[in-house]
């Protein structure tokens, strides 16, 4: 017989990259009877969320909301702009950019992948001057869209979004920009106007600390514009008729009622903490981590201190030691879960998570998982990570809020 709540004492700590706890605060709300799609209280609840969510994107521009996973998300940001042929810039920095690639060939665009070689490749964000230089090169301007990851989930990075609409501006190309930044929403600073991104591509169960279920596309009005043209098929993914049912708070379909009430409270709290106050406390509590993987002695798998992920850390193991067998040791032994290593990095490193509904004590207890897991796996440590930690986070002031 499956039995899911098995975790015999305390709660067990879910420290993957996502989906992210989900506070209880969160839970209580998604608990709501759930309410008539159609009644004048869904109305009012439509429209609150709907004008909260623009407010974490930092666009004045609809954001379309699916009952999807961000698989969902990525095939409407694509199938809304494009035509089949139609020629699209990517950027390997990861698993996920990969698999998006991979969605773009079935759909039948033609998609250039660029990247580094190897696992280096795999160890740094975007190359901004890569992308301009590839479109420079293309007269013809048969290139529509350039899609790169903002936070890549699968190695800690995150890329300079505002440095690749920099490259496209400079390069004098029209193509548009799509981003995906399903794990950095919430969590990373993310700017969808300031930025000129056209389409961004993002999920609840990250920063926004909700279940999987839910996923959003932040338009801007040139992404609009394209709509109009392009010919991939869309029907359940077609922007025109949400956009226009959702300026009175409603959906053409049925929603996803009770995470909706999820997101409204989400959104409470994190407007009420503040971004800026967020954005804040995940960068402190990733130094913190970082702190204690150079303590340890061991490898981040980002290798350029300057787009560090703010969201998760991707360590690496030493040569011969198996990630996901010191990943097995801590599960079964302090009931944690850290995230595999994806792609090229299966078994070469773990994924410790950061975000969402975290704090220092939070954190503190995690790497004292991984720290004696690591221990009991084989794996000589330089010193203490957890006391490194620990004088890094202690030397913060950080006054909690209490009004």
């Amino acid at each position: 017989m499956l039995k899911l709540d098995f975790h015999p004492a305390g709660r067990h700590f879910l420290q993957i990259p996502g989906p992210s706890p989900v506070p209880d605060r969160i839970l209580r709300a998604m608990s709501y009877p759930t309410i008539d799609h159609r009644g004048p209280e869904f109305g009012e609840l439509g429209l609150k969320v709907l004008d909260g969510i623009k407010k974490i994107f930092k666009t004045v521009h609809p954001v379309v909301i699916y009952p999807a996973s961000g698989t969902g998300a990525w095939e409407a940001a694509l199938c809304n702009t494009l035509s089949a042929g139609d020629e699209v810039l990517m950027f390997e920095t990861g698993h996920f950019a990969t698999l998006w690639q991979k969605m773009a060939l079935s759909l039948g665009l033609k998609p250039q992948f660029l990247g580094r070689p190897g696992i280096e490749g795999w160890r740094g964000g975007v190359d901004a001057s890569m992308i301009e230089a590839h479109l420079r090169a293309d007269s013809g301007k048969r290139i529509k869209a350039v899609c790169v990851v903002h936070n890549e989930t699968s190695t800690g990075v995150t890329s300079d979004i505002a440095a690749v609409r920099k490259a496209i501006d400079a390069a004098g190309h029209p193509a548009l920009l799509l981003v995906d930044t399903i794990s950095g929403l919430a969590s990373a600073d993310y700017r969808h106007d300031e930025w000129g991104v056209d389409v961004t591509v993002s999920g609840s169960q990250k920063g926004l600390m909700l279940p999987p279920g839910i996923s959003f596309n932040a338009l801007s009005p040139k992404a609009i514009e394209a709509s109009k043209s392009a010919t991939l098929p869309r029907s359940f993914w077609g922007w025109d008729e949400i956009v226009e049912m959702n300026k009175t708070g409603y959906w053409p379909y049925t929603p996803n009622t009770n995470l909706l009430y999820g997101l409204n409270e989400a959104l409470e709290m994190i407007l009420g903490e503040g971004l800026d106050n967020v954005f804040a406390r995940h960068t402190r509590l990733a130094q913190a981590c970082r702190t204690a993987v150079n303590a340890w002695g061991l490898e981040i798998q980002c290798a350029d201190p300057s787009v560090y992920s703010p969201v998760l850390t991707g360590v690496m193991t030493p040569e011969g030691i198996d990630a996901d067998a010191v990943r097995k040791v801590i599960y079964e032994r302090f009931d944690m879960s850290l995230g595999t290593g994806l792609g090229k990095m299966k078994g070469r490193m773990f994924r410790i998570g950061h975000l969402g509904d975290c704090n220092d004590l939070t954190l503190m207890a995690t790497l004292t998982g991984c720290e004696m897991g690591l221990q009991l796996a084989g794996v000589k440590l330089q010193s203490s990570g957890v006391l490194a930690a620990m004088d890094y986070l202690g030397g913060q002031a950080v006054p909690l809020r209490r009004d």
